[in-house]
């Protein structure tokens, strides 16, 4: 019994110590908090002067930046004149040794330049990838050098050394590379007659740029094929012989067009794949290329062979770029993207309607395509699209005073087709508020209006009242602007009047006969009276 409390009481013995070396613990942490010190708050850092930028040396960016793109050009140039003029005489095994020996040679020269200057390296051995792929292409195309006679073996090779290119210029993650290789490679192949084989490799050249845009997203390289896939093909379509002597025309001219689809699908496709990772620029630049080099290129080739088939040529461009709407759409692009391509639509059937119409029908035609373009701006909110539409109705009206001057019809409907286009929605353009914008397209399209009533009332005048015509005019303006109330009809008005008055003081009073003259006063002196009266009511309503 007694071991038994000894051990009780030994117990008791440690839980009190065990409780006062916690207490000490949490009174020695109490003490250490309050005298620990209180953080000084640090100075704010100086912001260091932000440096001037520096001011690129012009003479040192030609120096290495242009100059070695052109030297290679040059040289690359140059060897392929070589390779086309002499290597005829050597033997078939020396002609492929010798051309591709001199193409290894210089892209094992720009790697060892690369270790050093890597810039200027990788635009020489750029150099030496498009000299191989012109070997490649004259070991078929070129007469002189010609060792391959199939066709379909020399576009296979083709094939795979642009696929060549494009692996390595994109495992060495080089836009340069691939710029310099393809850029060259298109346009060796301009340094001799152009065939259709030709198209075909250029054609291959732009699907593996086109890579380059859908995957890394760069865009010098398939913006600079873009334009030299186009410029062959005007090369090829001007140059005379270029098919074969006793080729049908239909279909030389369904040669072409069928190319120029190609073009047009490829780079379309390239761009409207991933639109929103472009940037809106280079998205635009596409686009307008694209249509500039489809448009002129095919109307030239149409209008040379089957002038009747103009009309329907440029109505397929029109509805390709409308789809190109409808999927840039779908596709979520930037809203600059949709509306360049409903712009151009636009555009291509102002185009196509005086290949089909004249005279009378075509001023409709023109009224009706602007009219159409600026009610669909509403739907799709286009404003750039509704501008299109204003400036055909503006060719409508210029055309309509010159050639069908005081036809009644096409001047009232294109004082009602303004008046609607400017009705519709609202109206943004970039860089301006929204009522600054609307001010101006309002501005735009009752000058518009105006000019086509007093056109419209001028003509339907007799000769010694033509001024009385402007004051018409003029009232009516004021109708339309109280019944819209819009103060950009008024405005418009107002300048009509100016002139009529101006005119009458200076030409009508010394030149009208005594009853005209009577009839110009009084009735302006009555239309300037309901004028006044209209904003003294409105005046003292707003009152």
């Amino acid at each position: 019994m007694a071991d038994e409390g000894d051990g009780q009481d030994l117990r008791d013995t440690v839980k009190r110590l065990e409780a006062t070396v916690a207490a000490l613990e949490t009174r020695l942490a109490s003490l250490e908090a309050r005298e620990a010190p209180r953080p000084v708050a640090s100075p704010s850092p100086v912001t260091p002067p932000v440096a001037a930028p520096e001011q690129r040396d012009l003479e040192a960016h030609v120096g290495t930046y242009w100059l070695s793109r052109l030297g290679i050009v040059a040289l690359i140039i140059g060897i392929a004149y070589l390779i086309t003029y002499h290597f005829g005489e050597l033997g078939v095994l020396a002609r492929v040794g010798a051309g591709y020996l001199l193409s290894a040679g210089l892209g094992a020269f720009g790697l060892w330049l690369a270790r050093r200057h890597q810039l200027f390296g990788r635009i020489v051995f750029g150099g030496g990838l498009a000299l191989a792929y012109f070997v490649t292409y004259a070991l078929h195309f070129i007469p002189a050098v010609r060792v391959i006679d199939s066709e379909v073996l020399a576009l296979v090779l083709l094939a795979g050394f642009v696929v060549a290119i494009v692996t390595i210029a994109h495992r060495m993650q080089s836009e340069t590379v691939a710029g310099i290789a393809l850029f060259l490679g298109l346009h060796t192949g301009m340094l001799s007659d152009i065939t259709a084989f030709t198209l075909l490799s250029t054609t291959l050249l732009a699907a593996g740029a086109l890579f380059f845009l859908v995957r890394n997203r760069w865009v010098i390289v398939p913006l600079s094929s873009l334009v030299a896939v186009y410029s062959t093909h005007v090369v090829w379509a001007v140059r005379t012989g270029h098919m074969a002597p006793g080729a049908p025309e239909d279909d030389r001219l369904l040669l072409s067009l069928g190319f120029l689809a190609l073009y047009f699908l490829l780079f379309s496709v390239a761009l409207l794949v991933r639109p929103r990772d472009l940037p809106v620029r280079a998205s635009l630049a596409f686009t307008l290329l694209n249509w500039a080099g489809l448009t002129s290129l095919g109307a030239y080739e149409v209008s040379q062979e089957q002038d009747s088939h103009l009309f329907g040529f440029l109505l397929v461009v029109a509805l390709a770029h409308g789809a190109g709407a409808a999927v840039s759409r779908l596709q979520r692009a930037p809203s600059a993207l949709t509306h360049a391509y409903l712009a151009l639509t636009a555009v291509t059937l102002a185009l196509a309607m005086p290949a089909n119409y004249d005279d009378v029908a075509l001023v409709a035609a023109w009224t009706v395509t602007g009219l159409a373009a600026g009610l669909a701006a509403r739907g799709v909110e286009s404003p750039v699209l509704r501008g299109v539409g204003v400036l055909i109705l503006y060719v409508a009206l210029g055309a309509c005073e010159w050639q069908t001057p005081g036809r009644l019809s096409l001047l009232t409907g294109l004082v009602v087709a303004f008046v609607l286009v400017e009705r519709g929605g609202t109206v943004r353009v970039a860089g301006l508020p929204e009522p600054e914008a609307r001010k101006a397209f309002t501005a735009v399209c009752a000058a518009g209006a105006g000019l086509a009533l007093v056109a419209l009332v001028g003509a339907r005048m007799p000769e010694g009242l033509v001024t009385l015509g402007w004051v018409i005019a003029a009232f009516l303006l004021f109708g339309v602007g109280f019944a819209v109330r819009e103060r950009w009809y008024r405005l418009a008005a107002l300048a009509v009047l100016g002139l009529a008055l101006g005119r009458l003081v200076l030409v009508d009073v010394a030149k009208l006969p005594p009853d005209q003259r009577v009839v110009t006063f009084i009735l302006l002196g009555v239309m300037l009276l309901l004028v006044s009266y209209t904003y003294t009511r409105l005046r003292d309503r707003r009152g």
